[in-house]
């Protein structure tokens, strides 16, 4: 028989998912490490179960004891799977600006759950860093985890995660992409990875009203750049030991809207129903493009469920209170949605034009592309088609190379209705979108007008 001592042992070995319709605007390979295949739902199973280990070895959790910790939410619920099975308290101590779903899901679990206010320092009596220390120095028999220098974070993902990634991409992983919070996961994998190739760029994902990138770039820890946000997960008003700042590359800010959208947007391009902290990873992969190349294999981690946010991001009163709502405007891939079920109709170059009249009356169509081997080279109006064939009727037994105009511009599935409206004019009534790889179908004049009188 093949099974599991205990919920624990299912940790790790995730899988690598390409994105498609999300992250077409990027020219290179892009993977997503899926972290919420794990028990927990995160990737901080990972390295909650490794903290308590290796407080267990050396004797800082003693049997029967209680683990204090503060935590966002995410590293609360790692630890309550191994305080579950190994017979501890747990006691999370999290901030307001938490998911409800987060507490609701500790409790359910067993943990004691004490909130906390976001907006004072780390240093104030009540922020939740100093209420965990204090709770735990009042607690007999406890444990203070201390997930943000706690070395076991990140040597749970130079142990586990990074070397997943290095097996499942073959070594072919040029670029790693994560959001940065305690720093143990891009600190740990990228010590991994850089070590089996030092050309591996390392890029974590910030969020502004946080410290990070400015700090990397510049070694100053200015308290301006500090505020208060709405993302999740990711960013800090410190800078946590397990932040290895020589191991990453750069840094790249994600707004609170952006983040929300991009949640979302994975939810519904890509079924992959993910967290906050997700969708600001993707957004800011996206933003760094240029840094990628075709051949490029890149490598996102999303880091946590969506299960964790549906009161929030994935809520459209919640999004429209914040005015998250107004950038969810449709791409060409929404437009096409339509009509996606019926073939798009083309003309080939060496039909007789008076083939190409019939199907344009018979799928009651005003634009037609030509193609020649299967390749888009031209396109035909009724407009313009007839207006030739009245002026001469013989043209009607040529073939299509002899009337047809110039090709329809080509966008992407991710391309905006304002880019898409831009590229119509008096001599092109069409665009053609490409998705889903090899794909391909058709926006009209007409489409655009409907679609912008819905949005």
């Amino acid at each position: 028989m093949k099974y599991c001592e205990n919920i624990i042992e299912t940790i790790g070995n995730t899988p690598l998912v390409k994105l498609n319709k999300v992250t077409s605007e990027v020219d290179a390979t892009v993977l997503a490490k899926v972290e919420y295949f794990n028990p927990g739902s995160s990737v901080k199973d990972r390295m909650a179960v490794k903290m308590v280990e290796d407080a267990e070895k050396d004797g800082r959790l003693q049997p029967g004891g209680t683990i204090v910790e503060g935590t966002s939410g995410n590293t609360g619920m790692g630890l309550a799977l191994a305080a579950i099975v190994k017979g501890y308290k747990l006691i999370c101590v999290s901030t307001d600006k938490q998911s409800k779903e987060k507490f609701d899901i500790l409790r359910a679990v067993g943990a004691e759950v004490i909130v906390c206010p976001t907006n004072v320092a780390p240093e104030d009596s009540r922020s939740y860093y100093s209420t965990s220390k204090r709770i735990a120095e009042e607690t007999p028999n406890s444990w203070y985890v201390n997930q943000y220098d706690n070395p076991s974070n990140s040597i749970a993902h130079y142990e586990q995660t990074g070397p997943e990634i290095w097996e499942q991409t073959e070594g072919k992983i040029t670029h790693f992409v994560v959001g940065v919070g305690t720093g143990g996961t891009i600190s740990g994998v990228g010590k991994f990875l850089k070590e089996k190739n030092p050309n591996i760029k390392i890029w974590g994902i910030d969020t502004y009203g946080s410290v990070f990138k400015k700090y990397h770039e510049t070694g100053i820890f200015d308290e301006n750049e500090i505020y208060s946000y709405i993302t999740e997960g990711i960013g800090e008003d410190i800078l946590p030991e397990n932040v290895n700042f020589d191991i990453i590359d750069g840094f790249e800010k994600v707004t609170d809207k952006d983040a929300a959208i991009y949640t979302r947007k994975m939810a519904r391009e890509e079924g992959i129903f993910a967290g906050n902290s997700c969708g600001a990873a993707v957004k800011g992969l996206i933003q760094l493009k240029e840094h990628f190349k075709k051949d490029d294999v890149v490598v996102v981690l999303l880091h946590d469920s969506g299960s964790r946010y549906v009161g929030k991001m994935y809520n459209d009163e919640w999004m429209s209170e914040r005015g998250f709502l107004e950038e969810e405007k449709k791409n060409a891939y929404d437009i096409i949605q339509r009509h996606i079920d019926k073939r798009l109709v083309m003309a080939d170059v060496n039909d007789p034009v008076s083939i190409a009249i019939v199907n344009m009356k018979q799928f009651n169509i005003s634009q037609m592309p030509v193609h020649e081997n299967g390749k888009i080279v031209g396109s035909l109006s009724d407009h313009n088609l007839f207006n030739k064939i009245i002026e001469k009727p013989e043209l009607k037994e040529l073939p299509v190379k002899n009337v047809m105009e110039a090709p329809f511009k080509e966008v992407n599935a991710n391309a905006s209705i304002e880019d898409i409206s831009k590229l119509f004019s008096k001599d092109n009534r069409a665009v053609i979108v490409n998705y889903d790889d090899n794909n391909q179908h058709i926006i009209t004049f007409q489409d655009i007008i409907e679609a912008i009188g819905k949005s």
